[in-house]
């Protein structure tokens, strides 16, 4: 899964290889911190967070075949 949003990612932004995804499981809930360019960080975002919610329920959608919670979250602090 985490290739997947990745690759994602990586399409979106100016700049893909500054792009990098953490992956942390807390109590069974898989946490996806993603971090790009600041210059990137609007393009993942979206227009009122639209791209950043589609992507929330991408991964969501594919955890849930496989019994997983997912948080998606960008890290804003590059």
């Amino acid at each position: 899964m985490k290739e997947l949003l990745t690759t994602l990612v990586r399409l979106l932004v100016d700049e893909p290889e500054d792009v990098s995804v953490e992956e942390t499981d807390i109590n069974g809930t898989i946490r996806y911190q993603i971090r790009v360019a600041a210059a990137d960080a609007g393009r993942v975002i979206g227009r009122q967070g639209r791209v950043i919610r589609a992507l929330r329920v991408v991964m969501r959608s594919v955890a849930g075949s496989a019994d997983h919670r997912v948080e998606v979250e960008l890290d804003q602090e590059r």
